[in-house]
């Protein structure tokens, strides 16, 4: 990466950001907007619109109306993939661009967020789009008189709720399969961190994507995203982020249209490291950027390290040595290895963790401070805490941050048994050279992804979801497009 490249950029001013609906730049309805506040040093940044109910319902109209009269469902399935690719070309032709945007807006250490932003999201676009026309219906087996196919048709209208830690890459991951299969879409962006997003869908329509199809629409969850929650012409809404906005999501659907609705909630995910493990040291390196990178703010990342107390103190040692070297600072340095908290709530609530688990009988390694406070930007020392009993709060919320609780054990059936112990079903990992222990780990530990000897870094073709309280439906791979589509069955008599 270039530096000089990145400054320059950094330099831009961003102008206020509008809605953009049915291929239009709009302001709120009222004219309201909301300041965006840079996690690197605290300033102000710029301002986005601060939508409306009105204005959600403006984009699902608009998104309704273009799925109605077929503008795009209705194209081959050639011209579709056409648009996906070369809007997937844009987004790799600009992606330095959308990195440095989205770090300025939520924090993420650019190296990681090149990869992780506009790399997954083209890449995500691409698979989608060279998927599309690979997706068949079925011939049933009925009796020689009858003829059954099963269509596979667009649901119609999808509302897509975005988290802020990964905008683009999880962004990606909804509007790519719902685009794929014909669908409309519209994207209510994470307050925090909505910029990217906005670009990247402003990339679209310059690839071709038709005025209503893809919509976003800026503001509060509780206004906006609780309109498209409501919203009688929504078909199918699509959520990452907390199990309590999951919730009052469900309650919504209920209320108005029975919409299926598809979340991807938190996790606690448990990282087991067995005395056996093939190498150690690597062990602990990839146990702390498992935890630390994007300073913790990540859905699978492994927030509960469980060791086998014969080599607890030792690895311990290793995992504090691997986090106090790991580089904090601004995120928009290419040295930097974990970037800023995305907001001060949200390192608030970070130390507040810290101190609970600190009266819980937990004992800091080290960590648990906020750091560069000069800056004005929020940031927080890599933080490992020791002595976490499986019911402590540590070990039984999610922080969100740049907090490891380590829990030690001595046994296989006592590592399954804490790795299970909490609500959370999302991700997990073991460490063993035994072949046979990681087999039952990855059948008896109930979670949707399961990593053998590494943790993190699965691509586009497996599928992620979770058990438990960390949601339902995948996003990623060919099972993505599962919740896209309805199944409509034609009988014939022949």
């Amino acid at each position: 990466m270039d530096q000089s490249k990145i400054d320059a950029l950094r330099a831009r001013e961003i102008p206020t950001q509008t809605h953009l609906i049915d291929g239009k730049h709009l302001p709120a309805s009222d004219g309201a907007t909301m300041d965006v506040v840079s996690p690197i040093d605290g300033t102000l940044l710029t301002q986005v619109v601060k939508g409306t109910a009105q204005d959600m319902t403006a984009a699902i109209a608009a998104a309704r109306m273009a799925f109605e009269d077929q503008r795009w469902a209705g194209q081959p399935p050639q011209a579709r993939k056409k648009v996906l690719l070369r809007w997937a070309e844009l987004i790799e032709d600009n992606a330095l661009e959308l990195a440095v945007l989205g770090v300025r807006d939520n924090g993420t250490e650019i190296a990681m967020a090149l990869k992780a932003e506009p790399g997954s999201a083209a890449g995500t676009i691409r698979y989608y789009a060279e998927a599309l026309d690979k997706v068949y219906g079925e011939i049933a087996p009925t009796s020689g008189d009858v003829l059954g196919l099963v269509h596979k048709e667009p649901v119609g209208v999808v509302g897509a709720i975005i988290p802020w830690n990964f905008p683009l890459m999880i962004g990606a991951w909804k509007i790519g399969p719902a685009l794929a299969m014909g669908n409309s879409v519209v994207v209510k962006p994470p307050e925090t961190a909505s910029l990217s997003l906005i670009r990247m869908a402003e990339l679209g329509l310059e690839a071709g994507l038709p005025a209503g199809v893809l919509n976003v629409v800026t503001g509060e969850g509780a206004v906006v995203g609780q309109a498209m929650g409501l919203s009688m012409d929504v078909d199918a809404l699509v959520f990452t982020g907390s199990g309590g906005t999951g919730r009052r999501l469900l309650e919504y659907a209920a209320q108005s249209n029975l919409k299926r609705v598809y979340l991807e909630l938190g996790g606690k995910s448990p990282n087991m490291v067995f005395a056996d493990a093939p190498d150690l040291d690597e062990a602990a390196k990839v146990a702390a950027h498992g935890i630390f990178r994007n300073s913790g703010q990540v859905c699978v990342a492994g927030s509960r390290l469980l060791v086998e107390d014969t080599i607890h103190d030792d690895f311990v040692r290793a995992v504090v040595k691997a986090a106090e070297a790991m580089r904090v600072g601004d995120p928009l340095e290419t040295t930097t290895q974990i970037g800023a908290i995305n907001s001060e709530p949200q390192l608030r609530q970070n130390l507040s963790f810290v101190e609970t688990a600190k009266n819980e009988g937990g004992q800091v390694e080290t960590g648990g401070t906020q750091i560069l406070t000069e800056t004005g930007g929020y940031y927080m020392a890599p933080t490992v805490v020791t002595g976490v009993r499986p019911d402590a709060t540590l070990a039984q919320k999610e922080v969100f941050g740049p907090v490891l609780g380590v829990t030690p054990f001595s046994s296989d059936d006592e590592a399954v048994r804490i790795a299970n112990s909490t609500v959370y079903g999302l991700a997990g990992g073991v460490w063993t050279s035994n072949l046979s222990r990681a087999h039952r780990m990855i059948r008896q530990v109930r979670t949707g992804v399961m990593h053998v000897n590494t943790y993190g870094g699965a691509d586009g073709t497996v599928p992620l979801g979770g058990v438990g309280q960390s949601g339902n439906g995948h996003d990623k791979s060919m099972h993505a497009l599962d919740k896209y589509v309805d199944l409509k069955t034609a009988w014939i008599k022949l």
